[in-house]
């Protein structure tokens, strides 16, 4: 992300842009981890995985900025999935959190610029890797489901229909993307649990069929965004995806993982990003 000009503000003063906080697979229905505010930020972003029991979501209730959710694969274990976003929704009213699936808000920084955030889940579609490979990663997602234990409309919440999901929400994200600004908005943020590139895997398994379940092959689109943020791969990324006349989109995940895995090594809670 190129460092960009401090923006005048409608006032007059010179003001940075917008600052965000970014946690993401803080899991801590098992992870002993004490999320505290980022000096500076703006507003919190929670990129999913947070608690699969749901009850750490309350310690994001008076939190000195806003906060937006997009859930992960985790919020939705061992229930069904349509009844557990409807219990989500109604868990984040109570606690004053934005929660974003299918959904977005503007919200405008102290340097006057309005930004708007577009969140879903984005499953998984399989298609990483091409069509030609959306078996075997389907065959290896087999594993993650079954683990997951999710249900939808009384069946299993299996590959199949985790890609139907994705395929879904990939087609939700699309649309919103093309929408022009028309003033509404200066710049455009998408928070996403899974990751939108193969450039996001994970470094300790790399590629492999079980990478389909992690990232989705939507480089496509990460063009159409100034800030893609997403979770899910248990390690850290910031990259950039140049655009001809433009600044970078910048791709960014600040997931903290498993500590007894030593993948909370080197996360920094309090870094701030900019947009």
């Amino acid at each position: 992300w190129r460092a960009e000009p401090v923006c005048p503000s409608p006032h007059g003063r010179h003001l940075p842009p917008m600052r965000l906080q970014l946690l993401s697979d803080l899991h801590l229905e098992t992870e002993t981890f004490d999320p505290t505010p980022a000096p500076g930020a703006e507003l919190l972003v929670l990129a999913g995985d947070v608690d699969a029991t749901w009850d750490g979501l309350a310690r994001f209730a008076d939190w000195p900025v806003p906060v937006i959710f997009v859930p992960g694969n985790h919020e939705f274990d061992k229930r069904d999935v349509d009844e557990a976003l409807a219990g989500l929704r109604a868990r984040c009213a109570e606690l004053g959190i934005t929660l974003l699936e299918h959904d977005e808000t503007v919200r405008t920084g102290a340097d006057g610029r309005r930004v708007r955030f577009l969140g879903t889940v984005r499953w998984s579609d399989f298609d990483l890797f091409g069509a030609g490979e959306r078996e075997r990663a389907m065959r290896a997602a087999g594993y993650f489901t079954r683990v997951q234990q999710s249900t939808r409309g009384g069946a299993v919440f299996d590959p199949e229909a985790v890609r139907a999901a994705g395929l879904a929400d990939r087609a939700w994200l699309e649309t919103a993307l093309m929408q022009p600004a028309q003033g509404a908005w200066d710049a455009t943020v998408v928070i996403t649990h899974f990751a939108p590139s193969l450039r996001s895997a994970d470094p300790r398994f790399g590629r492999q069929p079980g990478t389909a379940s992690f990232c989705n092959a939507d480089d496509d689109l990460i063009p159409r965004a100034d800030l893609w943020l997403h979770g899910h791969l248990h390690c850290r990324h910031d990259y950039r995806i140049e655009r001809p006349g433009r600044a970078p989109a910048r791709v960014v995940c600040q997931a903290r993982g498993l500590a007894k895995k030593g993948e909370a090594e080197g996360f920094e809670p309090h870094r701030l990003i900019e947009v």
